[in-house]
């Protein structure tokens, strides 16, 4: 795996095992980028159309998709045994702590990729992919937040790279990002050996510094200036990656977020109610997405070739 982290300075919050996290990521969401899409539609004031050294970079949980991709996932792994019954009954809490409170519990997620990490040990690596386009369809299509997609649209018409950055397994969040028309996707990454997941993480889940990491190694990779970039998310947890970039949104923010992109002045969008959303220079459509119903969780990890 090329190192590429050497190429920008590091934060001091960002561990060894977040590095190591964000440059798989970056690493693995270039082998995968979707060339195909192109630029189109009009000239907005921001994005820049034609700058080829922006690009842009979404959350998934809460910010592109209402509830957990990770849950969601592991209710479709559920539905085809990959687990029992009595396992439900905890991941359903799990899944309604996120939707209540909004945000990611560390002790939870912790126990969530554990028992994930477990449940698809010794399973092919073709075999998680393959059901991870079912599931999307299943469960993930329908909560989609229009409004984001939107933004999202907005940046690919003006020519631009637009890229997931999540913690779920890389192959759910390169689902999504190829459905979505994407570019591509920056997930949680594992190894495999011979195209079976061994249960180990490459670093750590891509969370908090590890994001800020995997978006700092992928724009060097790909000469994107990030003072002319634009990031997108829902939680605090994500202020190291937001503040990375030019252009920080703030999309459905919890309490903590919401309060320092006050402090910091960064715009603001709230798809969670039916109020038009405020209007900040791209185009957005306002809208509600479907309730979340995931109630389990498990993770799919990335193949890692030794």
């Amino acid at each position: 795996m090329a190192a590429l982290g050497w190429l920008t300075p590091r934060r001091r919050s960002a561990t060894a095992r977040s590095v190591l996290a964000g440059e798989a990521a970056a690493e693995a969401a270039r082998k995968t980028q979707d060339t195909s899409v192109v630029a189109g539609g009009g000239e907005p004031e921001f994005p820049v159309r034609g700058d080829d050294q922006a690009a842009a970079f979404f959350d998934l949980d809460n910010t592109v998709m209402q509830g957990a991709a990770l849950f969601h996932y592991g209710r479709g792994l559920y539905k085809r045994k990959f687990f029992e019954t009595r396992d439900l009954a905890k991941f359903a809490w799990q899944q309604a702590w996120f939707r209540l409170a909004g945000f990611e519990d560390p002790d939870h997620m912790q126990d969530v990729r554990e028992s994930a990490l477990s449940i698809v040990k010794g399973h092919r690596v073709a075999e998680l992919q393959s059901i991870g386009e079912e599931i999307y369809d299943e469960y993930m299509a329908e909560r989609i937040w229009p409004g984001t997609r939107a933004l999202a649209q907005a940046h690919l018409d003006a020519g631009q790279k637009v890229w997931l950055v999540t913690a779920a397994p890389v192959e759910i969040a390169q689902v999504i990002a190829r459905r979505l028309g994407l570019t591509g996707a920056l997930g949680t990454v594992a190894e495999s050996v011979a195209g079976v997941y061994t249960g180990k993480l490459v670093g750590e889940p891509l969370h908090g510094p590890a994001k800020a990491e995997a978006v700092r190694a992928l724009a060097a990779a790909e000469g994107l200036d990030l003072s002319r970039c634009a990031a997108y998310s829902d939680s605090h947890n994500d202020i190291p990656m937001l503040s990375l970039v030019g252009h920080p949104y703030a999309i459905n923010p919890d309490s903590k977020l919401r309060k320092h992109a006050r402090e910091q002045d960064w715009r603001l969008r709230d798809y969670r109610t039916g109020r038009k959303a405020a209007k900040v220079g791209i185009p957005a459509a306002a809208g509600v997405g479907a309730v979340a119903g995931g109630t389990a969780a498990a993770i799919a990890l990335h193949r890692r070739r030794r």
